[in-house]
């Protein structure tokens, strides 16, 4: 009976959606339901974000201004801080961080905080789904458990599913609407809720798994295969540096074959809240399995060693000005870990910074998205990219190949430029190197 009340309340548009956590996934997810027609409230542990929500203040870059304004004055968006108000959900979803401890491990207490809240208030006729990328087994091994402990019956009273986010920030063409969703639910009832859900509010369409571990398994698959490819890009620009062929014309080259290779490339570094720490919740859960997961963790050893080795291509380019890396003035152009976002998480550039400064080197940076920003207690503010600027520079890196830098201008007054993201490709200039 609750399956088919909840059934028809999702069909009629009259469910109540809670969304807890409304950071770069939850937000546009719950702008969809609210646009959707669905009467949505966001749920977030920090105040200035739900008051920013309140006020029809957009953070966040995928999400339209006009809509989420728009969809706040007309009442059919909220913030709040209060999680009492999920005992009047229908559907809920959780979107929080799930990030890596310090010993490399994955850290699940914002989900368990999340579900723990959900069970608090949770009653008959209730869909939850987990957003939040996780190891194979999380869904059905904390939130079940927390939801039965209640004494509601997951696939009865209840309905518990997952459905990996797959938000992309900066994406011109694939946003939270059109991306296409896979659900796994812990029964089919599950499954057919949580689809019809996404059904009714996004345009992509659903992709049905026989349960949750495969859904979860599934995402882990798609950031795997990104990381170990990257790291194939990365050890390639290595190895092509040593023998004096340009990388990025071989991948340029590669990439006219019309099957059975698909271009990716070398960088500084891996960043962003998927790629780097998604491959070690499946190394972390693979012990329990007595496996060994001998490619992911080598591909995060070639991953996480690039910003070192973008350090050694400095010093050898001041090595050729006859200047040591101790005292230089270094120029970095982005500290976002991808172009035309203002993202800093897990930027590999942050580290690139503090292994210059444990050199001595002196470090100045632009990035048209990031004003400023704070690392370790120390406030670092952006300068701007004229020429007096990079005339004071001893090395001029391209750390992020933000689509406002003009190469040509940059290569006309720096004294050398490193670049680590191709995007001087085809410049021809003895003082311009490239990764």
């Amino acid at each position: 009976m609750e399956y088919e009340r909840l059934k028809q309340a999702i069909k009629e548009r009259t469910a109540k959606i809670g969304i807890i956590g409304i950071g770069y996934v939850g937000l546009p997810l719950s702008v969809e339901a609210a646009r959707a027609g669905y009467d949505t409230t966001g749920f977030d542990v920090q105040q200035k974000k739900t008051d920013w929500l309140n006020s029809g203040h957009n953070y966040i870059g995928d999400v339209v201004d006009k809509d989420l304004a728009d969809l706040v004055k007309a009442g059919r968006l909220r913030g709040t801080t209060n999680y009492t108000g999920l005992r009047d959900c229908d559907c809920v979803s959780i979107c929080v961080p799930t990030p890596l401890d310090v010993y490399q491990q994955p850290d699940i207490s914002y989900v368990r905080a999340s579900a723990e809240s959900i069970a608090q208030f949770a009653h008959p006729g209730m869909l939850v789904i987990l957003e939040s990328t996780t190891y194979p087994g999380t869904t059905e091994e904390i939130i079940q458990p927390l939801l039965e402990a209640k004494g509601l019956t997951v696939g009865k009273d209840v309905f518990l599913a997952f459905s990996p986010e797959r938000v992309d920030p900066g994406n011109k063409q694939y946003k939270t609407k059109n991306t296409p969703k896979v659900v796994g639910g812990v029964t089919p009832a599950c499954t057919d809720l949580a689809a019809s859900f996404y059904d009714n509010i996004l345009e992509g369409g659903v992709c049905r798994v026989s349960s949750p571990k495969v859904a979860e398994m599934e995402k882990i698959l798609e950031n795997t295969f990104r990381n170990i490819n990257i790291a194939l890009a990365n050890e390639m620009a290595i190895l092509c540096d040593r023998m004096g062929i340009p990388v990025w014309e071989v991948i340029d080259a590669a990439k006219t074959k019309p099957y059975g290779y698909m271009a990716f490339y070398p960088g500084p570094g891996l960043g962003g809240h998927c790629i780097p720490l998604d491959p070690f919740y499946l190394t972390w859960k693979a012990r329990a399995y007595n496996y060994h997961t001998r490619l992911i963790e080598i591909a995060g050893e070639i991953n996480n060693g690039m910003p070192e080795y973008i350090i050694g291509r400095i010093s050898k380019i001041l090595n050729h000005q006859k200047k040591p890396l101790n005292g230089s003035r270094i120029f970095l152009l982005g500290v976002a870990y991808k172009p035309d976002i203002d993202d800093l998480r897990e930027s590999p550039v942050l580290k690139i910074i503090s292994l210059l400064e444990k050199e001595g080197a002196q470090i100045v940076y632009n990035d048209p998205f990031i004003p400023s920003f704070d690392q370790n207690g120390k406030i670092y503010t952006s300068i701007p990219v004229d020429e007096k600027a990079l005339q004071a520079a001893d090395a001029v890196v391209i750390t992020t190949n933000h689509s406002a830098y003009d190469r040509d201008f940059i290569a006309k007054y720096a004294r050398a430029v490193f670049d680590t993201r191709g995007a001087t490709k085809g410049l021809e200039a003895s003082h311009v190197e490239r990764l």
